[in-house]
């Protein structure tokens, strides 16, 4: 595995919040880290049907077009019975004429559960994958899964879960080692998807492509 050594990155990302994680992440090893927006770089047509390859065509076209290794990601929710549907669509699923609206994304998962009579209980997985791309095309790889049962929906709700909810979710991500007291909240069923993806962030920065 290719060490990450320099002390400047690209996140690619257009993504202000997001580029605030990451400039916080890399602080302490004394790491530059620029966004896309700064670099006056365009978004690329995410044409892949994985995380890999999407977040593959995000870090590649950010390090070619600036000299620079380029850090991105890509996410989002499998869920079983949905042939892991949204997957790489996701986001697709949330947006609207005024942004992105994942309640409305989350009330079309549950209503194709309902619609198809898929069995109890629905399981789902959150997938994040990180790519680091340099400019002469190399890259390190790092896939995330955080699979949590989905907890029932309730027709009923906003964006906020019930205490029976959070208590099992926190109770089944506890399975998998996370520490009860770290772990983030449920909206509309599901784990949100932002921290989710921040705790991998901190798992690939932190132990994986910290730099030497």
């Amino acid at each position: 595995m290719r060490k990450f050594s320099e002390k400047r990155l690209l996140v690619a990302t257009h993504n202000a919040g997001k580029l605030e994680e990451m400039k916080a992440l890399f602080a302490p090893f004394g790491v530059e880290v620029v966004g896309a927006k700064e670099m006056n770089l365009p978004e690329p047509e995410e044409t892949g049907t994985t995380f890999i390859e999407n977040a593959r065509i995000k870090a590649h076209a950010a390090a070619t077009a600036t000299g620079l290794p380029a850090l991105s990601d890509d996410s989002g929710i499998e869920v079983d019975a949905l042939n892991k549907a949204p997957g790489v669509y996701t986001a697709d699923w949330s947006e609207t004429p005024n942004g992105r609206d994942f309640v409305m994304a989350m009330t079309k998962t549950h209503d194709l559960l309902v619609a198809k009579d898929a069995p109890e209980p629905w399981t789902a997985r959150f997938c994040c994958t990180l790519v680091l791309a340099w400019p002469d095309g190399h890259d390190e790889v790092f896939p995330g899964v955080i699979p949590p049962v989905v907890p029932e929906f309730d027709s009923t709700l906003s964006d906020q879960s019930s205490t029976r909810d959070v208590e099992r979710g926190r109770a089944r991500l506890a399975e998998y080692g996370w520490d009860r007291d770290s772990m983030p909240t449920l909206t509309y069923g599901y784990y949100s998807t932002v921290q989710q993806r921040q705790m991998f962030e901190q798992w690939a920065v932190l132990e994986t492509i910290t730099p030497s």
